[in-house]
């Protein structure tokens, strides 16, 4: 976390020239039904049940997700945003829930670089939904789409003093979204200063609410049901395990779980994603739990494996992505996790964070959608070599 002396001299900075904001309205109806994009289809209502019942049998999601987004299905008003905000710090990454507060009618307050690309495909989504999209533009900027994309963005890592000030000033209830990403040791950098944002918004705006999703490639303790899933699955495949395992020297395929661990450990940490990664994402896990401590509402969850492009650009990532089905594991297109996760986001805000749990880690595992990484019977990475042997064929198509 950052330190409270170095984010409040962050904000001392002298005065930049302030952002204005530009406001877009979708030309697009306004869905109030919950639909999912998978494998072509558009699911909802009975056939959207059975795909989340389907995902919980397979171990892919927990039942508290299937129950969540559920929930969200029952009660179509929920979907309804326009009684706040929703903050997207990195409006164009792939995970966020920018194309679905967009359907769904809500308003969007984008926060990204300043690079036209950016602007131009946001502003082209938005088009197509019947929701408002908020900006931050330099002051001046005409309201067409391409003055709008060649003026408007806020740079967190260099003008983080500007930003601040702009998001201080939107009216109505912000949620303060995360889904900042960023190569190498810049990735740190931006977290740290997107972790000075949401100290310095929470304490001028006391009622900011925030969302993060978890990366599934990491440590979490796990639930006893979850252990004993794969328990069941490693015992199913004995003959199999035992021949790879001999033939490996022991180096596949261990068991995920000690027997009967309560909670157990699951490490699906992925070093090939590098440290600067890992500790971007585990400044999001400190900041969700000390906030939700102090009584802020607060959505995290554990979005599933993801063919990301971020994803895609690591070789060794994509052919294992590519093999993990041979493993029970589900690795979704990036339209079906991001319309999941934002579902879940509408649960969490609609029940004021999702229900109290004892501890910190069963917050952490509550409506994780892994993808199967925390109920498969052996140990991710025992088995990572293998997914990526047996995916290399389908990365390179």
């Amino acid at each position: 976390m950052v330190p409270r002396w170095a984010w409040r001299r962050a904000f001392d900075l002298p005065a930049e020239q302030p952002l204005e904001t530009a406001t877009v309205t979708g030309r697009g109806e306004v869905e109030r039904e919950l639909s999912l994009p998978y494998r072509g289809q558009r699911l909802r209502g009975d056939d959207l049940r059975r795909r989340l019942d389907a995902w919980v049998a397979a171990g892919v999601i927990e039942p508290s997700c299937a129950e969540a987004v559920g929930a969200v299905a029952a009660n179509p008003d929920w979907l309804d945003l326009r009684d706040q905000k929703i903050v997207v710090l990195g409006a164009g990454a792939e995970m966020g829930p920018l194309p679905s507060v967009l359907r769904w009618g809500g308003d969007v307050v984008a926060v990204d670089l300043p690079r036209p690309d950016i602007w131009q495909r946001l502003l082209r989504t938005t088009h197509r939904h019947g929701g408002r999209l908020h900006l931050p533009v330099r002051p001046g900027t005409a309201a067409d789409d391409a003055a709008l994309a060649a003026h408007a963005g806020a740079d967190l890592l260099h003008h983080l003093p500007q930003a601040a000030a702009w998001l201080r000033g939107l009216d109505g209830r912000l949620v303060l979204g995360n889904y900042v990403y960023a190569d190498g040791a810049t990735n740190v950098r931006v977290a740290t200063a997107v972790d000075a944002l949401t100290v310095h918004l929470g304490r001028h705006r006391p009622d900011v609410a925030l969302a993060f999703l978890a990366t599934p490639t990491d440590v979490y303790a796990v639930p006893a049901d979850a252990v004993a899933h794969a328990e069941r699955g490693y015992a199913a495949r004995g003959a199999l395990r035992r021949s790879l395992r001999v033939l490996s020297g022991g180096r596949l395929l261990h068991r995920n779980y000690p027997p009967h661990a309560d909670p157990g450990l699951n490490d699906s940490l992925v070093p090939q994603q590098g440290p600067n990664y890992a500790l971007a994402k585990r400044l999001q896990r400190w900041r969700a739990a000390v906030a939700r401590d102090a009584g802020t509402t607060v959505s995290f969850t554990v979005a599933p494996p993801t063919r990301t492009r971020s994803v895609l650009r690591n070789r060794a990532l994509a052919a294992a992505y590519a093999g993990a089905h041979r493993f029970g594991i589900e690795v979704f297109e990036p339209a079906t996790s991001n319309t999941l996760m934002a579902a879940v986001l509408v649960h969490d805000l609609r029940t004021q964070g999702g229900p109290r749990q004892p501890h910190p880690w069963q917050d952490e595992a509550y409506a994780a959608a892994h993808g199967g990484l925390w109920r498969v019977p052996y140990a991710p990475r025992s088995a990572l070599g293998l997914a990526v042997l047996l995916g290399l064929g389908g990365a390179r198509a």
